[in-house]
């Protein structure tokens, strides 16, 4: 009787090894799950931005604003007759106070 509790006490913490321990265990779950959630986040991020991109692909497509508001921001043109100012800033000058 003796042997046959020690030979199941060896199979259950051989069993409970690989739980723990082996191939798809608990810890091993749990990373996966992590390691999912993170990537369904970055997908998110990429699935908006792809969805920001398309927009832009058919403004461009569909009308000539689109490109003159991208040639405006982008590199800085102006239509003919239009005078372009540019501000800079002054730089602030710290006061002393001594």
């Amino acid at each position: 009787m003796k042997i046959l509790i020690a030979v199941l006490l060896l199979f259950l913490i051989g069993l409970q090894y690989k739980l723990w321990f082996g191939d798809g265990s608990l810890s091993e779950v749990v990373q996966l799950s992590r390691e999912l959630e993170t990537q369904k986040a970055k997908l998110q991020l990429l699935e908006e931005r792809n969805r920001i991109l398309e927009a832009q692909v058919l403004d461009l497509q569909n009308g000539l604003d689109a490109f003159e508001e991208k040639a405006r921001n982008d590199l800085g043109m102006i239509k003919q007759e239009e005078t372009f100012i540019q501000l800079i800033p002054q730089p602030v000058i710290p006061l002393d106070d001594e």
